[in-house]
């Protein structure tokens, strides 16, 4: 199972959460940051319809796979 860790950080003249390089939008305080992060990682573990999902490799070629709507990853929330 996968794990996805969102981390409260100073950012942009704000707070922001951060996973994976990826910054959210600027919040103006630190429990404001938190909050949303740990809204966010509650809809990670949401289950959902397992659905057809299609997507191009770098080397051009095409895949179809089946992603399977409740295979969730864990959460967790730091900072």
């Amino acid at each position: 199972m996968a794990h996805v860790t969102y981390r409260i950080v100073e950012h942009d003249g704000g707070w922001a959460y951060t996973s994976g390089g990826t910054y959210s939008e600027t919040f103006a305080t630190h429990d404001d940051a938190k909050a949303a992060a740990v809204r966010v990682a509650r809809e990670q573990r949401v289950p959902d319809e397992t659905a057809a999902i299609e997507y191009e490799t770098a080397d051009g070629k095409w895949v179809t796979e089946s992603a399977d709507g409740h295979d969730r990853p864990s959460t967790d929330v730091e900072g």
